[in-house]
């Protein structure tokens, strides 16, 4: 149950991440870095939902 709460908890981080960059494209101009931080984040958290996935499956807690 913890491990479906966190793979629920990290995409909606990632969605988040993903409305921020698109308001900061929008708004902020071309010397911000906010857009690549913001990008960053969404890596970092894409990889961390795509490790909780593979735990999940392998350990038979997902499937």
């Amino acid at each position: 149950m913890l491990l479906k709460v966190s793979i629920a908890l990290v995409f909606f981080a990632m969605v988040i991440s993903l409305g921020a960059g698109a308001g900061f494209l929008l708004r902020d101009d071309l010397a911000s870095r906010r857009l690549l931080s913001s990008l960053k984040w969404r890596i970092g958290l894409g990889c961390l939902l795509v490790g909780l996935l593979l735990y999940g499956f392998l350990s038979g807690q997902l499937g």
